[in-house]
């Protein structure tokens, strides 16, 4: 396989899930931070962050963006500890969603969207609260696919691609 080959896929696969029209918080975003080095090694990590700025630049930048960024690389690097199995790499998955909410959310507040107060910081967290279960239904969703075509392309056609520990 060729590098930029799989480079310009995993660039179509982020840009038309963000690109399309979805609900908030319901990309593949997640899902690719996690399968990307996992699958195809924390080589690609900058190709991934690259897509994201790429797209951004369309979208358009926030105040957060720099989180989300951050949030994309601890997720690509943590990925390689939940490898094991299927069951492992599902409770990975909901780990990075999580770690996402988290960094994101602290971006929202360290921004100044809620004031800077622990009050603030609470409020910051519990009105996400919402867009938190599209992100989880959109990574569950991003990630059983890619576990699928995974699955299918490694029995059916003998793609050669492995988890990268």
């Amino acid at each position: 396989m060729d590098y930029l080959k799989i480079s310009i896929g995993i660039f179509v696969l982020l840009a038309v899930s963000r690109f399309i029209p979805h609900p908030p918080n319901f990309t593949n975003l997640i899902a690719l931070s996690f399968y990307v080095p996992a699958l195809l090694g924390i080589n690609y990590l900058p190709v991934l962050l690259i897509s994201f700025v790429i797209t951004d630049l369309i979208i358009g930048f926030h105040n957060v963006t720099f989180f989300t960024w951050g949030s994309i690389i601890i997720i690509a690097l943590i990925s390689k500890y939940f490898l094991n199995s299927l069951s492992i790499r599902f409770i990975g998955v909901f780990t990075c969603a999580i770690v996402f909410f988290i960094i994101s959310n602290f971006g929202v507040w360290a921004v100044g969207g809620y004031g800077y107060t622990l009050d603030g910081l609470i409020k910051c967290y519990i009105l996400a609260i919402p867009f938190f279960s599209n992100t989880l239904l959109s990574t569950i969703f991003y990630s059983a696919l890619i576990e699928t075509l995974y699955f299918l392309f490694k029995k059916r056609l003998k793609f050669k691609i492995n988890f990268k520990k």
